[in-house]
């Protein structure tokens, strides 16, 4: 097995298991805040999972979000910058994050999807010793980077899951 097969799996991961959590929810519970009310809703678990791939794919392989090109920033019509993928956010700015369904959040997941198996898909495994980012000490290969990116999106949609399993 070739070192882009194992990142194309557990990226296949991920989109089994996001669609696993959205599939069949209202409204309503996408945007369920456990607990006392401050708590990430499903909504902005699979949003910001979704626009981090987005983001760090689009930045390693050269080309345009998917949030941008293909008009998903529009269309969630979100009160926050276009450019925002939730680091950071606030419980407000948490609670900002609101859509009209799940078929929008799957939506934009499965084209993010695609761009990012088409980018795999051209990889060799010298390609991953690529420094895509030189902000940290040791810099940050490309393997590195889509592991990262890889381990950060099961995290969010294992605590979408969690939140899915209290309502």
């Amino acid at each position: 097995m070739r070192s882009q097969d194992v990142l194309i799996d557990g990226y296949g991961r991920i989109r089994e298991e996001v669609h696993a959590v959205v599939d069949g929810l209202s409204p309503d519970d996408l945007h369920a805040r456990p607990g006392d009310g401050e708590a990430n809703s499903i909504a902005w678990l699979i949003w910001h999972l979704t626009r981090v791939q987005d983001d760090h794919i689009a930045d390693a392989a050269g080309i345009e979000q998917v949030w941008l090109a293909n008009g998903w920033a529009d269309r969630f019509d979100l009160p926050l910058a276009k450019a925002d993928t939730g680091y950071g956010h606030t419980s407000q700015q948490v609670g900002q994050v609101r859509v009209t369904s799940g078929k929008l959040l799957l939506g934009y997941y499965d084209a993010v999807h695609e761009q990012t198996l088409g980018f795999l898909g051209k990889l060799d495994g010298n390609a991953l010793n690529r420094v895509v980012d030189e902000r940290w000490d040791p810099p940050v290969t490309l393997g590195v980077r889509l592991v990262s990116v890889l381990g950060d999106d099961l995290q969010h949609v294992g605590q979408a899951a969690y939140v899915r399993g209290l309502l």
